[in-house]
């Protein structure tokens, strides 16, 4: 299954950034980004999914460009899909990309 190649050049490029070292594998049919082995974000087809905590969940899902990731079919826990529209410009995947390290680092 194909995924958002420029999406994932995007996203390499925020990475580079980050003192952290991240590393990236195929899951879910896509591409996914992982601290540690765990994942940040990834891109399925066309979209983020982004991995959040759970306190910051229900601000998330408020946004308009932000939906319950539903790959299974039903909600998965601390996943959500976010829409082209909701990272236009880089600061905006930025902020995305620090939402899915800070998932990461509360399960190391």
């Amino acid at each position: 299954m194909a995924f958002n190649e420029q999406l994932a050049n995007r996203i390499r490029e925020q990475l580079k950034f980050f003192p952290e070292t991240f590393t990236e594998k195929r899951m879910f049919g896509g591409l996914s980004f992982l601290y540690k082995g765990k994942m940040t974000v990834g891109i399925i087809k066309q979209e983020l999914a982004v991995r959040i905590v759970s306190d910051k969940m229900e601000i998330e899902l408020a946004k308009p460009t932000v939906r319950p990731m539903d790959f299974t079919k039903r909600p998965m826990k601390e996943f959500v899909y976010v829409s082209n529209e909701g990272i236009k410009t880089e600061t905006e995947l930025l902020n995305y990309i620090e939402l899915g390290l800070e998932h990461a680092k509360s399960k190391l």
